[in-house]
């Protein structure tokens, strides 16, 4: 360490460095602030003057010291750096100052405990902090002094216990204390320690279980942050990766860790970079990525070894065990090794108080005694686990519900295991049911795959009768889409989430501009990205999505049907399956592999796309169109030519699953001029055909730019329809488009469309002055009920766990349009333009849209590609 030069003010330098590095250190950024701290403890050795202010500034300067030591090299060295504090303060006299500095040193020693998971014994310390800042607040008030920096204090070490009690699970103190802090920074307008204590509430909202409010707090401290201390939102990206797992967003979680987790290792933040990969780990384990799972599990427990924090180790070390058991329980091969690690870190998660964890532990090492025929053995450990609290995470609760299952199956008794799966699922939909936004909703459905897809397995062993499919319809219709059975509550945009969407519109139309114009697009594809995410965590944060209906049942749907039938696909490892419900009468048929029909999909799906462009050479449009035929001819075979004596030459109602949620079904010969619709379930069909149509009125049509087509389209258009509202290129603003799709019976928009696979409710249509998206369509507050999207690849295009699928079709749907009509594959502007003409030519002459559509696609199937969703 280089020697400061000797200065006239030693002690008054050293006291500019120690606020320097506090400040540095409260930025995260703890290698500056220790070096900065080092040069004052340095200045200070030639100091002979001042002896009590020389003293006073070292142990400041040790204290701010202790705490980056211990996050950057281990808790060992920090407690030793602040127990050389609290021996240099037996050196001061009685007084004020003392006081003041060893309830300090006791906040800093509760705190440094607190992070390595020694909770209870860290309160001790900084209830004397508490304590002492409360006398002295009351004096300095009294004395008429100003009460800024003792309120600044109290502040902080309010907000460290708060957190401290929301990991204990102890929620009303927790939120106790961080209301106090927050009306005392709002009071002392101290805005960074009002985000701080927000950020905290966020945590304790996230321990209790409401996540959409935590993640409310979240983005509010993000925007403070990000004004006032950007250094402050790594930490903050860590939990809400966090809040992200627990409600199955995963892939969101891992892309939020994947961006802190450079700059965390740069900045050497020993404790965050643990607890990053730890749930980088946790986020790869819940997508099925073990290998990245393991890798960030074992750098995690290193690190925390290091750090001395035993507790977050045996967490890390659960990770790891997790991936451990998953594949024993998938061996043919008991594990003697694996089970006995389960057992050791069960008692040692029991020892370190973290008894969620611990009962996880367990529950592991009886999964895999279940599995491997040792029932009593895997009975005895489930004896052990309790009922689950109240605030065990919701993953822990579902495979607790599997093992149970799983252990009855092993028994024999598949009534037992059918009904821990019921109970399980019914718990995760009460979760789903206090979720806001449709991310959020559609995310929940990850932690019951397992088991949705126990039930169904076990459902379809027991054979092939109209009883075992009535019972498997019910199952499918209890695991899958749930996020489209819910009568959605009338919404608003608040200010900040308005603003985002702005945003990434704007940035959306500089990106395509810097396209065009052959620029480098980098920085600003990071940009709305950035923004992109931001705008969905925002609205996140909504109250509950809507009021859930119930599950329809066969008995439910067939009065309904009428002369139509219902096709509800399912997959069960590689098997597919159908149920139909058709004449009264339910039965399945088991079809083939799952693998061979997504293939099949996939190749059909190229295929048009390929067909797409209008001016294709008559040879390769030849080559194109044979290919496409034999794929629509082999999905024909595997999917419904098998089912044909069942549905006749019935209209059809689709309810697709996996990658056959991107099928467009008119172009399969079976589905030939037969009106079919595709649904996301059973249940949102039947609602659709249930709501009261009275309030909508009117045609809206409206052009986009770029469409050479779209003049003639749209003119034509018009002219089998009366009332029909013109909305022209210059007129298509985005919130003139909102505002007309208010309340009206049909809209019709011809506009460039783009399916934006990584955050399906960012898909867009382009207007004149920017993109229109599928986060805002689906918030009008009187949707359309009628939607007719002419442009590529807007139908139900993503689909998350439990078939949940998403996209621009999906928000509109999800929102309460009654049928949306959308291409599943790329279209041209001259094909899209001839089939809506025949399309509305259909409508007009008294066509439902399923037949009107029907008819359309059947007059050029393959360029055509159109499907109708919802009632039809």
């Amino acid at each position: 360490m280089r020697v400061p030069l000797a200065t006239a003010d030693p002690v008054g330098d050293a006291r500019e460095l120690h606020r320097k590095g506090k400040a540095s250190a409260s930025a995260n950024r703890y290698l500056t602030a220790t070096r900065i701290l080092r040069q004052g403890l340095a200045l200070l050795d030639q100091a002979d003057a001042d002896p009590v202010g020389r003293l006073e500034v070292r142990i400041r300067l040790l204290m701010t010291l202790s705490f980056c030591l211990a996050e950057t090299q281990g808790l060992d060295d920090g407690l030793h750096r602040l127990a050389d504090a609290r021996g240099e303060i037996a050196g001061l006299p009685e007084g004020a100052l003392r006081d003041e500095l060893t309830s300090l040193v006791n906040g800093v020693q509760g705190v440094l405990l607190f992070r390595v998971g020694r909770i209870e014994e860290g309160i001790g310390y900084v209830d004397l902090d508490v304590a002492h800042h409360e006398r002295l607040l009351e004096r300095t008030k009294a004395d008429g002094g100003d009460p800024t920096p003792v309120v600044q204090s109290l502040i902080t070490t309010l907000t460290n216990r708060g957190n401290a009690y929301g990991e204990i699970h102890r929620i009303d103190n927790a939120v106790r204390d961080l209301d106090r802090a927050a009306e005392l920074a709002t009071e002392h307008d101290i805005p960074l320690r009002a985000a701080l204590a927000t950020h905290s509430l966020g945590n304790v909202l996230r321990l209790a279980g409401d996540i959409p409010q935590a993640l409310r707090r979240y983005q509010e401290a993000n925007r403070a942050f990000r004004e006032l201390e950007p250094g402050l939102l790594l930490r903050l990206g860590i939990d809400q990766a966090e809040a992200m797992i627990s409600v199955g967003l995963t892939d969101e979680a891992g892309r939020l860790l994947d961006e802190v987790l450079p700059e965390l290792r740069r900045q050497r933040i020993g404790q965050d970079v643990a607890e990053a990969e730890l749930y980088r780990g946790a986020a790869a384990l819940a997508d099925g990525d073990l290998v990245l799972a393991r890798r960030m599990a074992r750098s995690a427990q290193r690190r925390l070894v290091r750090r001395g924090s035993p507790a977050w180790a045996a967490v890390a070390g659960l990770i790891e065990l997790r991936v451990d058991a998953l594949r024993a329980v998938e061996s043919r091969h008991s594990s003697p090794s694996v089970l006995r690690r389960a057992l050791e870190l069960a008692a040692r998660l029991s020892a370190l108080k973290l008894h969620d964890q611990a009962k996880l532990a367990t529950v592991l090492a009886a999964r895999m005694e279940a599995r491997h025929g040792n029932v009593d053995s895997a009975a005895e450990l489930l004896r052990r686990v309790a009922t689950s609290r109240r605030f065990a995470p919701i993953d822990h609760r579902m495979l607790l519900r599997l093992c149970r299952a799983e252990l009855a199956l092993a028994r024999g008794n598949q009534r037992a295991a059918l009904a821990q799966a019921k109970a399980g699922l019914a718990e995760l939909g009460r979760m789903r049911d206090r979720m806001g936004g449709l991310e959020l909703v559609s995310g929940t459905a990850l932690h019951g795959r397992e088991l949705g897809d126990l039930a169904v397995r076990l459902v379809l062993e027991s054979g092939d009768s109209p009883a075992t499919a009535k019972r498997l319809f019910t199952w499918l219709e209890r695991t899958r889409a749930q996020l489209y059975r819910y009568d959605p509550v009338e919404s608003t945009v608040d200010s900040a989430l308005s603003e985002r969407i702005t945003e990434v519109r704007q940035l959306s139309r500089a990106l395509l501009r810097a396209r065009l114009d052959g620029l480098p697009t980098a920085a600003l594809e990071e940009r709305l990205a950035t923004s992109q995410r931001d705008a969905m965590r925002l609205g996140w944060s909504e109250s509950p999505w809507g009021k859930p209906r119930p599950v329809a049942t066969a008995d439910d749907i067939v009065p309904r049907l009428g002369d139509r039938a219902m096709v509800s696909f399912a997959a069960s490892g590689d098997s597919l399956v159908a149920v139909v419900l058709a004449g009264g009468r339910i039965r399945m048929k088991r079809l083939g592999s799952v693998d061979e029909a997504t293939e099949c999909a996939r190749r059909l799906h190229a295929d048009l796309n390929a067909l797409a462009p209008d001016h294709l050479p008559p040879p390769l449009m030849q080559v194109i169109s044979a290919s496409a035929r034999r794929e629509a001819e082999k999905l024909d075979c595997l999917l419904l030519r098998p089912l044909a004596d069942m549905i006749g030459t019935r209209a059809l109602v689709v309810v697709p699953t996996g990658a056959l949620h991107v099928v467009p079904w008119g172009v399969l010969p079976t589905c030939a001029g037969r009106p079919t619709v595709a649904v996301p379930s059973a249940t949102s069909w039947l609602f659709t055909t249930r709501a009261d149509r009275a309030g909508a009125t009117g045609v809206l049509l409206v052009r986009g730019p770029g469409l050479q087509a779209a003049q003639g389209e749209i003119d034509r258009l018009a002219g089998y329809h009366r009332d029909a509202k013109l909305l022209g290129v210059a007129d298509a603003r985005v919130s003139s488009v909102l505002d007309a799709l208010d309340g009206v019976e049909l809209a019709h928009i011809a506009a460039h469309g783009e399916h934006e696979p990584e955050n399906a409710l960012f898909s867009k249509l382009e207007l004149v002055d920017g993109a229109l998206f599928a986060h805002e369509v689906g918030r009008v507050r009187r949707p359309p009920h009628q939607v007719v999207l002419a442009a590529c690849e807007l139908a139900l295009n993503r689909v998350r766990p439990g078939d949940e699928p998403l996209g621009f079709a999906g928000a509109l749907l999800a929102g309460g349009a009654r049928t949306v009509i959308a291409a599943s594959s790329r279209v041209g502007d001259k094909q899209s333009a001839e089939a809506m003409a025949d399309f509305h030519h259909n409508l007009a002459a008294g066509a439902s849209p399923a037949v009107a559509l029907a008819d359309a696609i059947a007059i050029d199937p393959l360029r055509r590609p159109f499907v109708c969703l919802g009632s039809g």
